[in-house]
């Protein structure tokens, strides 16, 4: 039997996930579901206003834009607010916005509810990453990352699918029904996540400053390590590899689509290990192992001149991203801890996997175009093994003093 500790609880019992971690999974799924549907369709939704390509591109870029400039804002109104009134407030945002997209009239007025769509996506993205820090328990954050980074991953697998089966409805009617799953999972979140404890509140520490963080070596590491995860797995994955396709196989757009689903495949396998590994040996071995493969599969990515090969190396990147990201927000929870705000913290990470994503598929395009794809795929897995090599000198934050347990509202 195993034994009780000195406050009457069995010492060596595993917690179980939270109630509230739930509830976030549950939201994710519709979020990446709905998602799913508009995704493939909204530069084609911007062209039939008549604009160029260029323009249509914008639409997408700009989302991203909006994402990483409001990113500090949001980290200021998690601190002030807490961040289940900013969740909710954000899922909103992206409701109403991308709902009204499907009355649109006019190229500009789709280009104004995208923007305004970014903010509100940063605001709950930020916000739901603060909710996972302070309502997991230490003992299995990274636990509590993977299920949470599977039920995003399994909705934007179904989403395209369910999308293709409802192309009979036409561009306009996907926003609406996106629209309305945003909506759904802010209710879900309103109506099953606590409200603020004003006694707990009063008790908390000040919020972490940012400075604080940056002093700590692994929050430092981890920044790299997440620019590195957003401009590989996040920004070329998306961008570049179809270019690739389309370069090197005769059917490029199916063999782009099935290495991509090659990369979800090998993510979704490692997310059902890499985060309670990331509670056992520790965050440091899975982050940087993480990297090393990604470093060796997406830098030998632009040498897969056959199907089988680039097939086999997605699904190995796509394991190399599944190891990573849960140990990385385990990391983010440690330096911050359960009784903290961190919203500061939590946006500048945010931020970090932003600036990749949107700064990756311009550099690599141009090194493309110049250089050829196997250089420009080799310089993606240069700037992954830099980041395993920083993560090296990173301090392992498992079982350190910074995550220790609290029963610290969610709000």
């Amino acid at each position: 039997m195993t034994p009780l500790n000195e406050h009457g609880a069995r010492a060596e019992e595993t917690p179980k996930i939270p109630k509230e971690i739930w509830v976030l999974v549950s939201a994710a799924f519709l979020i990446a579901l709905g998602y799913g549907l508009i995704a493939p369709i909204i530069p084609q939704f911007a062209v039939s206003f008549g604009v160029s390509m260029a323009a249509a591109g914008a639409v997408v870029s700009v989302f991203s834009a909006a994402r990483l400039i409001g990113a500090p804002w949001a980290g200021v109104l998690v601190d002030k607010l807490g961040s289940r009134k900013v969740y909710i407030t954000g899922l909103l945002i992206v409701a109403v916005t991308t709902g009204l997209v499907a009355v649109t009239q006019a190229y500009w007025q789709i280009l104004v509810l995208r923007t305004i769509a970014g903010i509100g996506s940063t605001m709950f993205t930020i916000s739901a990453v603060g909710l996972i820090v302070k309502v997991a328990p230490p003992q299995i954050r990274g636990r509590a990352s993977s299920v949470y980074s599977t039920a995003f991953l399994l909705g934007n697998v179904v989403g395209p699918v369910a999308g293709a089966a409802m192309s009979f409805l036409g561009m306009r009617w996907p926003f609406v029904i996106y629209g309305t799953g945003v909506g759904l999972a802010a209710l879900v979140v309103w109506v099953a996540m606590p409200r603020v404890n004003e006694n707990v509140r009063r008790q908390t520490l000040p919020p972490m400053e940012l400075s604080e963080a940056v002093a700590d070596s692994a929050y430092r590491s981890v920044l790299l390590s997440n620019f590195a995860h957003g401009w590989i797995n996040m920004g070329i994955r998306v961008a570049v590899l179809p270019l690739f396709a389309a370069a090197v196989f005769t059917h490029g757009g199916a063999a782009a689509g099935l290495a991509l689903a090659a990369f979800a495949f090998g993510n979704a396998v490692a997310l059902q290990f890499s985060g309670r590994l990331a509670d056992t040996i520790g965050r440091k071995p899975m982050i940087v192992g993480g990297l090393l493969v990604t470093a060796v599969f997406t830098g030998g990515m632009g040498f897969a001149d056959s199907f089988w090969p680039l097939i086999i190396v997605s699904a190995l990147a796509g394991v190399g991203g599944g190891m990573l990201n849960p140990g990385q927000q385990a990391v983010l929870a440690d330096v911050i801890g359960n009784e903290r705000s961190g919203g500061k913290v939590l946006s500048t990470f945010q931020m970090s996997m932003d600036a990749g994503q949107i700064l990756g598929p311009i550099l690599i395009g141009a090194l493309a175009e110049a250089f050829g794809f196997p250089i420009a795929f080799m310089v993606c897995g240069a700037l992954a093994l830099v980041a395993a090599i920083l993560w090296i000198f990173g301090r392992e934050t498992l079982n350190s003093k910074t995550a220790q347990p609290s029963s610290v509202d969610p709000t």
